[in-house]
């Protein structure tokens, strides 16, 4: 806990706004959190003590827990999630808004005594490396611990940010209550221009740790517009080619269940001996133009807040280990006989299990063992195949962008943009289907654009004019590709194998950024010669291959036409430069 002469220290505004909090919310107490190790013991026992969380079998996953939120809290709540500002013009089209008085009100009145009987946990966390100055600040004010513990791993928490916060001018400040947990008041709200967000009646990470998404992307992207750089949903990935001696950073945005995360944890097939792979971070970047016209690139978390089911010994084995230690497991199944967590894709199932919701499951049951969209919260610091990259303060220079999303038919393998300008379209054009991730339907195909829909604060068409006017700074742009891991032959089957053998697809990419390849063009863009591929050791038949990249002019056009309508939605604050790049594009294609 942070004392009385560290608290002092901190800006007065601070000071008061806290205070301001504890009257209106009614809290037992007050506790400034300092981010220590003994501090987290006090709180892990706590939970366990209360019966919230159950600490699993100490021998395989040391210091590790599993906890089980309520049924109608376990995704992110689009339709309760509100930029709130003067103007709904403002927020866009594509935003769910809320006046910023009425908001204000509104969320108020929802917190006033909402912390009575519990603890008001106050957090300094830091977004970025220590000394960097593309780093921000964000003190959370929470009534659980399951937060606080969540954002040790995520964040870099405590008295870090405590001295980072005497040098930095501003810093975002960020309410929560779990509340009640009702669905009918639960709201996340944004105040981009006040640094602001309040998110009441739910513990679901993604809406209450509210350094993740709300700070990292929806306030960020808004201080990204003022001050010239970007804050983007995107990974980064260290690749080292030992032959060339030479390192690749590459950043790449995908929604959901597009392959994200294993993209940002790959491993080479056994044959590319020469190659080395290394995660710098797995959901979200902030990228800056450096002093020689470069785009670098950041990992502003400290940790892995990843889906657990489906991740196993073939999509993601490098983080199986990681997670045997100093991890939070949400909502995945309990093995009952060795006390040990379980999720689809994990292994196969025991014969008997707690599901996530903590009844009895047999395999051959009807639902899930592990919900979907369950979760794991582990350091990045403990995750074998890290980059050190990821603490370095300046930041990586970006080779390459890769800009894709889950879809069955149509969009290729891979491709490559004629230019920086037609990447930024590619992103903007970005379609996929959706996923357990966010709450309503799934498998149904929406426009993604960068994978930013759900997490850009503000309106979308001046995202895409800010990219551009991004792109005018950059003298050495990264090469931009668009990629597809998920089509389907006409049986429902992947035509391509995926997983590390995606990592084929990145070794054409970093041959094309040193010019070793040629291209094949098609109207959308340039896509290998399949000579070029390394596909040594994979068995995949040439009707496949070319299945992959099949080009279908009607279908194509088809696409272009609903992006055309999703992009009329912004009306005037569409960019010229993006109309250009498309007209241009379609255009390509009428012709082809």
């Amino acid at each position: 806990m942070l004392d009385n002469k560290q608290v002092e220290s901190l800006p007065s505004s601070l000071i008061s706004w806290v205070e301001e909090v504890r009257k209106r919310t009614k809290p037992d107490k007050v506790y400034w959190c300092d981010g220590s190790g003994e501090e987290n013991k006090e709180l892990t026992n706590l939970l366990t003590s209360e019966g919230k969380w159950i600490k699993l079998n100490e021998r395989k996953y040391k210091n590790s827990y599993l906890y089980r939120t309520q049924k109608n809290d376990v995704a992110r709540v689009e339709d309760r999630t509100l930029i709130c500002t003067d103007s709904e013009e403002e927020a866009g089209p594509t935003n769910r808004w809320m006046k910023k008085e009425k908001a204000f009100k509104m969320m108020w009145d929802l917190f006033n005594g909402a912390m009575k009987g519990r603890t008001m946990y106050v957090v300094p966390y830091l977004m970025g490396p220590e000394n960097s100055d593309f780093s921000q600040v964000g003190v959370e004010i929470t009534d659980s611990a399951y937060v606080v513990v969540n954002m040790r791993i995520l964040t870099r928490m405590g008295n870090v940010a405590v001295n980072e916060l005497k040098r930095k001018k501003k810093y975002v400040r960020a309410l929560h209550s779990t509340g009640d947990l009702s669905l009918e008041n639960r709201y996340i709200c944004h105040f981009p221009d006040e640094w602001l967000l309040m998110s009441i009646n739910t513990e679901y990470g993604g809406n209450a740790v509210l350094s993740k998404k709300p700070h990292a992307l929806r306030i960020a992207s808004v201080a990204a517009r003022e001050e010239g750089w970007l804050a983007e949903h995107m990974f980064l990935l260290e690749v080292e080619n030992k032959k060339r001696n030479k390192k690749y950073y590459i950043s790449g945005a995908l929604p959901s269940a597009s392959g994200k995360t294993n993209l940002a944890m790959i491993n080479p097939p056994s044959d590319f001996k020469d190659f080395y792979a290394r995660t710098v971070g797995d959901d979200i970047s902030w990228l800056f133009v450096g002093k020689e016209g470069e785009l670098r690139g950041i990992n502003p978390e400290n940790g892995f807040f990843g889906v657990a089911y489906g991740t196993g010994p073939s999509s993601n084995p490098n983080i199986l280990d990681s997670l045997k230690k100093n991890t939070i497991f949400t909502n995945v199944a309990l093995n009952p006989k060795t006390n040990e967590p379980w999720w689809e894709g994990l292994s196969e199932p025991p014969e008997t299990l707690y599901d996530w919701t903590g009844a009895e499951w047999h395999p051959g049951s009807e639902r899930s063992a592990a919900h979907k969209n369950s979760r794991f919260t582990t350091p990045l610091k403990q995750y074998p195949f890290k980059s050190q990259a990821y603490k370095d303060p300046k930041g990586v220079n970006l080779s390459l962008i890769l800009f894709g999303g889950r879809r069955s038919s149509l969009i290729p393998l891979v491709y490559e943009a004629k230019s920086f300008e037609q990447g930024i379209l590619l992103g903007a054009m970005t379609r996929a289907e959706t996923t357990a991730a966010q709450s309503g339907s799934t498998g149904v195909v929406r426009s993604d654009p960068m994978s930013m829909l759900a997490f850009c604060g503000y309106n979308m068409g001046d995202y895409f004019k800010h990219w551009f006017d991004v792109a005018k700074r950059i003298k050495t742009p990264p090469k931009v590709f668009n990629v597809n891991w998920f089509r389907k032959d006409e049986k429902g089957n992947y035509t391509w194998p995926g997983f590390s053998e995606n990592f084929r697809v990145l070794k054409w990419m970093i041959d094309r950024v040193d010019g070793k390849v040629n291209a094949l063009e098609l109207p959308i863009g340039f896509i290998p010669d399949i000579k070029d591929l390394d596909l040594k050791g994979l068995n995949i038949g040439k009707d496949k291959l070319k299945e992959l990249f099949y080009f279908d002019k009607k279908g194509w056009l088809k696409e272009l036409d609903e992006v055309k309508v999703f992009f009329k939605k912004f009306e005037k604050h569409m960019p010229d430069e993006l109309w250009n790049e498309f007209n241009k594009m379609y255009k390509n294609v009428q012709e082809y």
